[in-house]
C-alpha cells in the first residue's frame, strides 16, 4: 500500500511551524544507540576537560554519611587518563552485565512472552472491547488499550486496527475509534493497573542515579503502582470525553468514497474455545492471586519483611518481577493449552525464544546506555551538576512542588525527538533524580512525574515507533491522510492528558499526601 504523507495542512500558521520543527529535529538525531554511544565519548572527553579546570562541588551529605569524601569536596575524575581508559576497559562488560533493567526486564517478558505468544492477551482485550454495550465502547477501547501496555506491540498492531473496525460497524467516524485506542495505548503508556515491564526497566535507572546521593538507596518496580493504577481511570475518562465531544464531532458523519480501499466490515467475535480459554485462565489467574494474597495479608505471611513483619522492604516487593513472571505464564499456559495454541513445554520455550529475539535491539540500547551511566556515575559529573543545579533551584527559590511542572513539560518536549522510554530516562535521570532529591524529593515521586512527561506527547511526534503504523491504518479510512491530519487529531488528547495528570499527580501527591507506590515516600530525607 502507498501511503500519501502530503500534510492536509491547517492554515494556523504556528501549528504547521511546530510540525515542521517537530521533524527536523527528529531528523537531525542519530539512532537512540549512535547518541548513546556519542553521549559516552562525550562524557570522556568532557571529564577531562573538567578536570583540567577543577570543577568541584561541596558535598551536601552529612558528615560521616557512606560514600560521603572526607574532606567534603566532590571533583571531578578524568576518564582522559591512564586509570581512566583501565576503568573503562575493565568494566565494560560488569557494566552491560549488572545494568539492573537489562534482567529484570528480560524475566518480566520470558512471562508476558507466554501470554501474548498463546493469543491469552489478545483474546482478553477482545472480549473487553467488542462485549462492551454501545454507550460504553468508548470507554472500553481506551480502558483496553492502555493495559495493552502490558505487552508491547499488542496495542498498537492489534486494538488499533480494531478499534477502528469496530467503530465503523457501529456507524460511527473509524479515525475516531482509532485515536481512542491510541490515545489510551501511547498516551496512556505509563499508566496501567498491573505492573508491566516498563516498570522494572525505569526502576532499575532511577535506583543508580538515587544512588549517587543515598549509595544505599533502592526503587523497586512497585514504587508507582498506586499512582499509575489510578492514573488508568482518569486517562480512560479523559481519552472517553476528548473521543466523543472533540474528536468525534471534528471529523464529523464518515463518508465510505474516502477509503482507500473496499472496507471489511467483519469483525472477529470471540469463538467458544476461546471463550472457554479465557475462563479456565481467569481461574487460573484467580487462584495464583489468592495464594499470593495468603503470603502476605497475614502477620506471619512467609513473604514479609522477616525482621520488620512489614510489606515494605519484603521479600514479595523485591521479587515483584518473579510474579509478574508467574503471573502472566502460568494462565497463559492455561489459555493455550484450552484452546490449542500450547500443547507443551516446546511452544512455552518457543513463545519466550521469539520474545527474546525480538529484544535484540534494546540489548544492543542498554549496552550502550549501561556505559554512559556508568560513566556518568565514576566521573562524578552527575552529582557536580545536580548539586549545583539544586543550588540555583534554591536561589531562584524554585524548590516548592511547582518545580515538577517545568519537570514535566521538560519531559515532554524531549519525548517529541526521542522517542524510547528507557533511552530519555537513563539520558536524564542521572542529572534530575539527584538534583531533586536534594531539594527534599523522593526518587519515587520524581520518577513518577517523569512518567507523566514521557506518555503525553507520544501521540504527537513522528518519532514515535509504531506513528508510521498508525497512519497506514489511518490511510485505510481515509486516503489522503497526512502526517499533519494524525498529529492534528491526536493533539486534543495530548493537552487534555498533559493538564489533567498534572493536577491529579499534585492532588495525589501535595494536596492529600498519598504514596506513589507500596512504601514510596513523597520527600527524601538524607
Amino acid at each position: 500500500m502507498t501511503i500519501e504523507t502530503t500534510q492536509q495542512a491547517p492554515k494556523d500558521t504556528w501549528f504547521n511551524r511546530f510540525l515542521a520543527s517537530v521533524e527536523f529535529l527528529g531528523n537531525l538525531l542519530p539512532h537512540p544507540i549512535t547518541l548513546f554511544a556519542l553521549f559516552c565519548l562525550f562524557i570522556i572527553v568532557f571529564s577531562g576537560i573538567a578536570d583540567w579546570f577543577g570543577l568541584s562541588a561541596i558535598d551536601p551529605r552529612p558528615i560521616g554519611s557512606s560514600g560521603r569524601d572526607p574532606d567534603g569536596v566532590i571533583e571531578v575524575v578524568s576518564l582522559m587518563s591512564a586509570d581512566g581508559l583501565q576503568k573503562i576497559v575493565t568494566g565494560l562488560v560488569t557494566n552491560f552485565t549488572n545494568f539492573a533493567p537489562l534482567g529484570t526486564v528480560l524475566v518480566a517478558l520470558l512471562g508476558v512472552s507466554v501470554a501474548e505468544h498463546s493469543g491469552f492477551l489478545s483474546a482478553a482485550l477482545r472480549g473487553m472491547v467488542m462485549g462492551a454495550s454501545k454507550r460504553l465502547v468508548t470507554f472500553m477501547i481506551v480502558f483496553a488499550a492502555i493495559l495493552s501496555n502490558t505487552a508491547s506491540e499488542l496495542g498498537y498492531v492489534v486494538l488499533i486496527p480494531l478499534a477502528a473496525m469496530i467503530f465503523h460497524s457501529l456507524g460511527r467516524h473509524p479515525l475516531a475509534g482509532l485515536a481512542a485506542a491510541f490515545a489510551g495505548v501511547s498516551g496512556g503508556y505509563s499508566a496501567n493497573l498491573l505492573l508491566g515491564t516498563i516498570d522494572p526497566l525505569l526502576a532499575g535507572i532511577t535506583t543508580p542515579a538515587a544512588q549517587m546521593i543515598a549509595p544505599d538507596y533502592q526503587v523497586g518496580p512497585e514504587a508507582n503502582w498506586y499512582f499509575m493504577m489510578i492514573s488508568t481511570f482518569l486517562i480512560a475518562i479523559l481519552g472517553t470525553f476528548i473521543t466523543e465531544k472533540v474528536v468525534e464531532p471534528r471529523l464529523g458523519k464518515y463518508n465510505e468514497d474516502e477509503a482507500s480501499e473496499v472496507l471489511d466490515t467483519n469483525i472477529e467475535h470471540l469463538s467458544a474455545i476461546e471463550r472457554k480459554g479465557l475462563m479456565y485462565a481467569g481461574l487460573t489467574f484467580l487462584g495464583l492471586a489468592i495464594l499470593l494474597a495468603l503470603t502476605i495479608v497475614p502477620d506471619d505471611g512467609i513473604l514479609r519483611h522477616p525482621e520488620t513483619g512489614l510489606v515494605k522492604g519484603s521479600p514479595f516487593l523485591k521479587g515483584i518481577v518473579a510474579f509478574i513472571f508467574i503471573t502472566f505464564a502460568i494462565p497463559g499456559f492455561v489459555y493455550g493449552k484450552v484452546v490449542g495454541t500450547m500443547k507443551n513445554d516446546r511452544d512455552v520455550i518457543n513463545a519466550m525464544s521469539k520474545s527474546m529475539g525480538s529484544l535484540s535491539m534494546y540489548i544492543v540500547l542498554v549496552f550502550f546506555a549501561a556505559q554512559f551511566v556508568a560513566f556518568f556515575k565514576w566521573t562524578n559529573l552527575g552529582t557536580i551538576l545536580a548539586i549545583n543545579g539544586a543550588e540555583l533551584l534554591q536561589a531562584l527559590s524554585m524548590t516548592g512542588p511547582e518545580v515538577f511542572v517545568l519537570f514535566i513539560l521538560m519531559c515532554a518536549v524531549i519525548n517529541l525527538t526521542l522517542g524510547s522510554s528507557s533511552a530519555q530516562w537513563a539520558a536524564t535521570a542521572p542529572i534530575f533524580v539527584p538534583m531533586l532529591m536534594l531539594i527534599g524529593y523522593a526518587p519515587e515521586t520524581i520518577q513518577a512525574a517523569y512518567r507523566i512527561g514521557d506518555s503525553v506527547t507520544n501521540l504527537i511526534t513522528p518519532m514515535m515507533s509504531y506513528f508510521g503504523l498508525i497512519l497506514a491504518v489511518a490511510t485505510k479510512y481515509k486516503k489522503d491522510m497526512g502526517i499533519g491530519t494524525l498529529i492534528a487529531t491526536m493533539l486534543p488528547y495530548s493537552l487534555a492528558f498533559l493538564a489533567g495528570w498534572v493536577a491529579l499527580f499534585y492532588i495525589w501527591v501535595f494536596a492529600f499526601g498519598l504514596p506513589v507506590g507500596p512504601g514510596s515516600p513523597i520527600y527524601f530525607q538524607p
